[in-house]
């Protein structure tokens, strides 16, 4: 068997000793090929290049979505959690530690034990897990302002902590509403998940959706308008995954296959936590059964 793997060696939790260390896990089932990215996009040129048996990332979530967008049918896929957050793995049940993941993949692919998942996909584009337009797509960009390390590193999760209190500070605590939900109403930003969990906190995964599930369709959550009072209940919402699905000022809605959203200007959009630019407007479609992923 012939494994594809490929490395985004930037990535926040990947060095050389974690590469051979995942290189010799991986090695159990068949031969390793290793390839590292070099550029932005670059792993879904080598995603669509790539032969094999199977292809196994060693990222952040960038790097999943970026293969995600290249792959070809039919090809199994392991993820193994190389960035600061890595949401794809953990909503998958593999461990933070890249080394025990890939030992996990490793004895999925002896075993053929797989999973089918569906993904979202925006404007053309796939998600994995989540995408947003507004206010959680203009805190990615935030941080992506701040630059990286001198080693090629993303700012850890207190930049997007920082970040998430200067934004609110700015707009005194009222996000009014910016886009439609066409057919629906008006809302100040809308967040779609995939599955549960939506992110991560550090270790505390944000339960913004806990209905969404890999095998069903995209669930919607949009506060209609929100005020200095109402953030505290927010967050216990996403915390706690409990309450946004009855609360009278967020549309919530489980398991659809498309959702279309107008802006009323230029509102940034995110997908797995990737920056896409402004849009005036967003469609978004579930693609059920569209990975077979080693688990």
């Amino acid at each position: 068997m012939e494994v594809v793997l490929i490395v985004n060696p930037f990535a926040s939790e990947v060095t050389e000793a974690r590469v051979r260390a995942v290189e010799r896990e991986l090695g159990r089932a068949g031969t390793v090929q290793t390839l590292l990215t070099e550029r932005p996009g670059h792993a879904a040129e080598l995603a669509a290049a790539a032969g094999g048996d199977a292809v196994v990332v060693y990222s952040g979530d960038g790097g999943f979505n970026e293969v995600l967008n290249g792959i070809g049918e039919g090809v199994p896929l392991g993820f193994l959690p190389g960035g600061g957050t890595s949401v794809l793995p953990r909503a998958l049940g593999l461990p933070r530690n890249a080394t025990v993941a890939a030992r996990r993949v490793a004895e999925a692919l002896e075993e053929g034990r797989t999973r089918t998942i569906g993904l979202g996909r925006v404007n053309g584009r796939r998600f994995a897990f989540a995408a947003g337009v507004g206010l959680d797509a203009e805190l990615v960009r935030r941080v992506d302002a701040l630059g990286r390390r001198e080693d090629g590193k993303r700012p850890s999760d207190v930049a997007y902590l920082t970040a998430a209190l200067r934004l609110v500070a700015e707009q005194h605590g009222r996000f009014e509403p910016a886009l439609e939900v066409r057919g629906v109403v008006r809302a100040a930003f809308a967040l779609v998940a995939n599955t549960d969990p939506y992110s991560y906190a550090g270790r505390v995964p944000l339960h913004v959706a806990p209905e969404a599930r890999f095998e069903l369709g995209l669930d919607l959550v949009a506060p209609q308008r929100v005020r200095t009072g109402a953030l505290p209940r927010l967050l216990q919402y996403a915390f706690t995954g409990r309450g946004q699905a009855k609360a009278a000022d967020v549309i919530y809605a489980h398991d659809l296959d498309r959702i279309e959203l107008e802006c009323d200007r230029p509102l940034p959009l995110q997908v797995d936590g990737e920056d896409l630019g402004d849009v005036e407007s967003a469609v978004f479609e579930a693609e059920r059964g569209a990975a077979t992923v080693l688990v």
